[in-house]
């Protein structure tokens, strides 16, 4: 299989930093292929790139820190598959590093309950969602189960309107964010959603983990797919948009000529031309 491309953009822009020492990457859509497959391609085929990307990273120093809505317990368990020993979950609610756990609280009233997602429900913000859309938002089983962080849930809502019906209930310092389109719910379209704590999220936890690093924001970079991913482009020095995902760009913002994981190794490879590794 041929080496991944370099990408000369990228390349030309991170000459002009610091050599990058942790690299953040979303999973699903991302670092992993369809059907959440490390060793699947884009196009379906097998393809190793991925995983080669990941040792190749860890051979030149690199951290590779997997960031993705995945409650903690399931994404601390593809991290240590993936040899990885750090890992952000549920959006930016969690983060473990070297197997200390860390909750990201941002503006949840704190001492009403031992994690922000017990605070949520214990102070109304979940029943308030699901009382304006009954019929319309659900939990998603199984996946919102052993949530710390915040709460999981799906179907088809306006986010405006929801966190306006936070904040008229009096739990304006949570909020809802789209995660995208997803399934489970037989004969509709719907949407995956996050209810966390404001301030919370992809980017805030990028920049709390870099600070407890002891790095700079320009010794990191971010590889993602969706809007919210790129949010993490305000925390570090380089945010790289595989060719599959969407985002509105800016100008750390780059685009990778390869989709998912072909992206990622797109990326890695590019760095570590430029590392000289």
């Amino acid at each position: 299989m041929p080496a991944p491309a370099i990408n000369s953009a990228l390349a030309d822009h991170l000459r002009a930093l610091p050599a990058v020492a942790v690299v953040y990457t979303d999973l699903d859509g991302t670092l992993l292929g369809p059907g959440g497959s490390l060793l699947t391609g884009p196009d379906g085929l097998p393809s190793v790139r991925a995983a080669a990307a990941l040792v190749d990273a860890a051979t030149a120093g690199v951290t590779v820190v997997p960031v993705s809505g995945r409650r903690r317990a399931q994404l601390q368990n593809d991290a240590r598959l993936l040899g990885l020993g750090s890992c952000i979950a549920e959006a930016g609610g969690v983060i473990v590093r070297e197997g200390a756990v860390h909750y990201e609280w941002g503006e949840a009233p704190r001492g009403r309950a031992a994690n922000p997602h017990d605070t949520l429900e214990s102070a109304g913000a979940l029943a308030v969602l699901l009382e304006t859309f009954a019929g319309a938002l659900r939990l998603y089983e199984p996946w919102c189960r052993g949530r710390e962080g915040g709460m999981l849930l799906h179907g088809r809502v306006d986010t405006a309107a929801a966190n306006a019906a936070l904040a008229d209930a009096g739990c304006g310092w949570a909020y809802l964010i789209d995660n995208g389109a997803t399934g489970g719910w037989p004969g509709r379209a719907v949407r995956a959603y996050h209810l966390l704590p404001r301030g919370v999220g992809k980017a805030g936890a990028v920049a709390d983990d870099l600070a407890q690093r002891g790095l700079a924001p320009h010794a990191a970079l971010a590889v993602g797919d969706s809007l919210e991913d790129e949010r993490m482009a305000a925390a570090v020095g380089t945010y790289v948009r595989v060719a599959n995902g969407h985002g509105a760009g800016g100008p750390n913002c780059f685009r990778a000529a390869a989709a998912m994981g072909e992206g990622v190794a797109e990326v890695v490879a590019t760095l570590l031309s430029v590392r000289g590794a």
